[in-house]
């Protein structure tokens, strides 16, 4: 069932990413989409057997921008060859028309590109006609495979013999009678298929004994399946008669006093770039480019079917092709501005998602309020934010990204999980390692985690980075009471001395500091980033998937810039080999005194499923906050003027409403000077 809504009450805008093709960190357009698969087929890289795994935009170095020198328009694609199974990694040259750099990838070194749409249906082909397949279903009284839902799913990189080189997939069934028929709820269990996707064929079924099939309903999506809609709830309704405060020039969007060119790929999603706050009458930047560059979702289920299951759904599944189509007054409500994004599909067609990427603005409570005895005065300020999303839907799992400017000059991000565990059969060994979520049907614990890579800019110049701790202060001459607290900085000087660990007993945060700017007292300018403190990767250190996502077993790590370190697993993800990405960035131990810095957060939940999160799990979340401390001379929102409650106005109703915050206005002015 879609999401109905009262559309009266709000407004839609659209917009599309890439007509700013000029720019240099502009996302891709939809002609130069086209151009760079032209040029491609021109070259014979794109001839009937070839398919594009991936292709972005090819990111100039951020110093020969910044530096006015010109760069070149590139793409960035991973190429595969379906009838050989060699992949390239290609550079292409949009302004000359050319291939700029061709270099082949190496499955052992390297990895896989990753999955494409077309191979899970090659899955589905092999499976509906393989003997050992359709037996495994026939004693589980399955004789349709067409009833049968199949989740192909990235095979990781183990020691099963045979596998060296290939690319691969496994693959996990779920019962679905009927079209309608939720099939998350029927779990085929103890049944699982390895499938050779270059070979196009099945190398093993492995079928552990027959588990009883779950049989409650998940149909939630069909009217009345557990019980009548609730009738209590009264309209909510936003308004903005006179439209939104942000604006756009080509992809630069402006909001208050802040900046950012709103970029979008195909595997990361929405990339901010140039994040910049007004101040003084300059815009000072604060971030060159944020993303979320990894997330990975680690199961906890050793068993023979599923201790594979780990997947990378950034750098294996492309999440951002995976991108909703959002709908008005449902995902986004109020006064909505929507970006299409285009995208080139496996042969270089290019097609735009609509409605991909919401922007609006929403009250988020109060700023700052004070009430003074000693003038009779009562000040009260409303923060509000800028907010930037997009939702992605990854097999039974739904994420949302959602970036946050606020007022004061924080940046906040926080993610959202929603969607449908993936399921399994419950029985007295899955007890260890799974929740029971109905009768006979269980979800395995796991973790969501995500890695933010943060590009730091503050106030441009080179910076360092502390790692700050609350400190107690032993009693002596100076803490005679025991009362003193502090604070101990400690200088992160070199990339390998930079992977640190959070610790929420000392409140620990990362402040990055200028070296050359300071503030009105002469203290550094700063950006701090506070985190959450959960748990990172539980993996042991040295199984499979921690050796993959090396990453993800620190809460941060640093590494001074460099233009070809964009993502903290590995440039190729899907089957990869161990310690590649950020073990490889921080070999050399470069020095963070006074570099160019980039953050890698690594944040996110651990899930043990509960019997709230079924049929259909409720939106849980996790995020991050870059806050400013000594950057500004003073709070930067003493200028936000004060607020009127809203009416149901006619223009008339609305000319009041002004005379009377201008009243409002001179009576708070009056009380001041009095």
């Amino acid at each position: 069932m879609t999401c109905s809504c009262s559309t009266g009450t709000h407004v839609q805008r659209s917009r599309r990413l890439g007509d700013e093709s000029g720019a240099p960190f502009a996302t891709l357009s939809e002609g130069e989409l086209q151009e760079a698969a032209a040029i491609l087929r021109r070259h014979g890289r794109l001839e009937e057997t070839h398919r594009i795994a991936y292709i972005g935009l090819d990111e100039p170095d951020r110093r020969e921008v910044l530096a006015g020198r010109p760069v070149a328009r590139r793409a960035l694609v991973q190429l595969l060859d379906v009838a050989t199974g060699r992949a390239h990694d290609i550079s292409v040259d949009l302004d000359r028309g050319d291939i700029a750099r061709d270099e082949p990838i190496d499955p052992a070194v390297s990895g896989q590109v990753p999955l494409l749409k077309e191979e899970h249906i090659l899955i589905r082909d092999l499976l509906a006609t393989d003997e050992r397949w359709l037996a495994a279903l026939a004693l589980r009284g399955i004789h349709d495979p067409a009833t049968v839902a199949l989740a192909g799913l990235s095979a990781g990189r183990f020691p099963i013999e045979g596998e060296d080189g290939r690319r691969m997939a496994r693959v996990l069934g779920h019962h679905q009678p009927t079209p309608q028929t939720m099939p998350w709820a029927h779990p085929i269990d103890g049944l699982v298929a390895y499938v050779d996707l270059g070979a196009r064929g099945v190398t093993q079924v492995i079928d552990t004994g027959v588990v009883p099939i779950p049989q409650e309903t998940a149909d939630y999506h069909v009217p009345g399946t557990f019980g009548p809609e609730r009738t209590t709830q009264k309209p909510i309704v936003i308004r903005q008669p006179e439209g939104p405060s942000f604006s756009f020039d080509g992809d630069v969007v402006s909001w208050e006093k802040w900046s950012l060119r709103v970029g979008y790929d195909m595997r990361e999603g929405l990339i901010l770039h140039g994040i910049g706050f007004e101040d003084a009458g300059r815009v000072r930047p604060i971030v060159h480019r944020a993303s979320i560059a990894e997330m990975l979702v680690p199961y906890g289920d050793p068993g023979p079917v599923r201790f594979w299951q780990n997947y990378f759904d950034t750098g294996e599944y492309l999440l951002g092709r995976l991108v909703n189509s959002l709908e008005l007054g449902c995902d986004c409500v109020g006064d909505i501005t929507y970006l299409d994004v285009p995208i080139a599909d496996a042969r270089g067609e290019v097609k735009v998602l609509p409605n991909a990427v919401c922007i609006h603005e929403e009250d988020a409570g109060v700023l700052w309020k004070h009430t003074e005895q000693f003038t009779g005065t009562t000040d009260v300020r409303r923060q509000r934010r800028l907010v930037i999303s997009f939702f992605v839907t990854v097999g039974n799992y739904d994420y949302g990204f959602y970036w946050y400017l606020y007022l004061d000059g924080k940046i906040e991000f926080e993610a959202k999980a929603t969607g449908l565990v993936f399921t399994a059969a419950y029985d007295e060994r899955a007890s260890r390692y799974a929740s029971e979520l109905a009768p006979g049907l269980a979800a395995p614990y796991h973790q969501h985690l995500f890695c933010a890579r943060l590009d730091m800019a503050v106030d441009e110049g080179p910076a360092v980075v502390d790692e700050v701790d609350v400190t107690t202060v032993p009693i002596d001459g100076d803490n005679a009471h025991g009362t003193a607290i502090g604070f101990r900085a400690t200088r992160l000087t070199s990339e390998k001395s930079a992977r640190r660990r959070s610790d929420a007993s000392v409140d620990r945060t990362w402040r990055v500091s200028s070296t050359t700017a300071t503030n009105r007292l002469g203290r550094p300018v700063s950006y701090v980033l506070a985190g959450e403190g959960k748990p990172v990767l539980l993996a042991q250190p040295d199984s499979v998937i921690a050796s993959r996502a090396r990453f993800a077993t620190a809460d941060l790590w640093v590494t001074a810039y460099d233009v070809a370190e964009r993502y903290p697993a590995g440039a190729v993800v899907n089957q990869s080999a161990g310690d590649q990405g950020l073990p490889a960035f921080v070999a050399d131990d470069a020095s963070l005194d006074g570099a160019d810095l980039v953050l890698w957060h690594t944040f996110g939940l651990t899930h043990f499923p509960r019997t709230e999160d079924w049929p259909i799990m409720p939106v849980d979340t996790c995020g991050f906050v870059l806050r400013p401390h000594d950057f500004f001379d003073r709070n930067p929102t003493l200028d936000v003027p004060a607020s009127v409650a809203p009416c149901s106005c006619t223009h008339e109703e609305h000319a009041h409403a002004d005379v009377s915050h201008q009243h409002h206005e001179n009576q708070h002015s009056a009380r001041r000077e009095h």
